[in-house]
């Protein structure tokens, strides 16, 4: 972003937002669903069949992230990665995102530098740009990312339609947010791929339309906690979800480690904890390679058991609790 003669970075009121904005957009490349990027009143993004897919997500800091556990370059990428994720879980592909980034007025710009270059950095991963959005003066940090996204002609896969005898399945991990969480909160060292989950997700990009394309009749991403997020499918789809703990061992063995060192039941992450942005889905027939079998659907009513019995533990994230 460049420095000063004194070798420091000029904040975002001494370069004022349309200097900061064209720092923030020069020489950026846009994939070819861009028709017209940053630069004008709004941008122009081609809907390949004609419809386009939007979602949008909010983070705050001290609420949604830490700036002394992430870096400007993890909150970026963390913000693109939970919208993406949105759009994956319709069956969709993302094509595009607009930011809204509020910041104190003495913000170093090479940190809000370093926050768009991680957005650029985790929108190259699903073959997105970033085609606009705005900058303003805020008392902390808050962004604000809407995504579009294409279908590709198939029909979106939405959180209704889980039918009775399907199996529910996931593409992805389970509970490593949540770990990684609970080490940064207890200052647990070590664990570092755990503790790096909590700062920067990792979608399972690209299996959404793989699960789309297998038939799958409902689906969603794992933001609160698998818990929760499957009680928003069952609910949907008026049916019943019965979770095994046999076919998720593999996630509970994982975080075994951290657990005790947290001094955590695992399960609790596994079970209820968010943010990892997994894909679960319903599916008929056999799920597709990159998925697997970790539940079933049942006849109503609408619930969600594990191993045949109401979860007493955590459910997972509630925005608006204390």
């Amino acid at each position: 972003m460049g420095e000063d003669a004194a070798g420091e970075s000029p904040t975002l009121g001494q370069l004022g937002e349309f200097g900061v904005i064209d720092r923030l957009v020069r020489g950026r490349s846009q994939p070819d669903a861009v028709l017209l990027g940053p630069g004008d009143d709004a941008a122009v993004v081609s809907a390949g069949d004609g419809r386009s897919v939007v979602s949008t997500d909010m983070l705050v800091a001290g609420r949604h992230f830490r700036l002394d556990w992430s870096t400007p370059h993890d909150v970026g990428r963390k913000a693109i990665a939970q919208n993406a994720a949105d759009i994956e879980a319709m069956g969709g592909r993302p094509t595009a995102f607009v930011v809204g980034f509020g910041a104190p007025a003495d913000t170093p710009t090479a940190h809000a530098a370093a926050l768009v270059d991680g957005m650029w950095d985790e929108a190259a991963r699903v073959g997105a740009g970033i085609v606009g959005g705005d900058l303003v003066s805020a008392p902390l940090w808050v962004l604000s990312v809407a995504v579009l996204g294409d279908l590709g002609g198939r029909a979106p896969v939405l959180r209704a339609g889980a039918k009775p005898g399907a199996v529910v399945a996931v593409a992805g991990e389970l509970g490593r947010s949540a770990a990684g969480y609970s080490l940064w909160h207890k200052a647990i060292g070590g664990f570092d791929e755990l503790r790096a989950r909590h700062l920067v997700p990792a979608p399972p990009y690209g299996q959404g339309a793989v699960a789309a394309v297998a038939g799958a009749q409902a689906m969603i991403d794992i933001s609160d906690g698998l818990v929760a997020d499957l009680r928003h499918v069952a609910d949907s789809s008026g049916a019943g979800i019965d979770l095994s703990t046999a076919a998720l061992q593999p996630d509970r063995d994982a975080l075994s480690a951290a657990a005790a060192a947290a001094g955590v039941d695992p399960w609790s992450w596994v079970l209820g904890g968010g943010e990892d942005h997994a894909l679960v889905a319903c599916f008929a027939g056999p799920v597709p390679s990159g998925w697997r079998v970790i539940g079933q659907v049942l006849d109503g009513p609408a619930r969600v058991l594990v191993d045949g019995a109401e979860w007493q533990g955590y459910a997972g994230w509630q925005s608006f609790a204390g």
